[in-house]
């Protein structure tokens, strides 16, 4: 049962980073909480958002060179 309701959460997380991009730094946090969270059971963590996670944060790698002068 955990490992669902942690799926649902992450789930919820999921969606929220569609509707609301601009807050998505926030909500990756979140999503970094919950991956702890399977962790922290002894749960493996799905593949899938592993390589989400993963995505996510390359993309905060590239904010980085946006306020950057040329």
């Amino acid at each position: 049962m955990a490992f669902e309701q942690l799926k649902a959460g992450i789930a919820l997380i999921l969606e929220e980073i569609e509707k609301r991009p601009d807050d998505r730094h926030i909500l990756q946090e979140q999503l970094r909480e919950k991956i702890a969270e399977f962790r922290a059971m002894g749960l493996p963590v799905p593949e899938d958002i592993l390589r989400l996670e993963e995505q996510l944060g390359g993309d905060d790698a590239d904010d980085i060179y946006d306020n950057m002068p040329v």
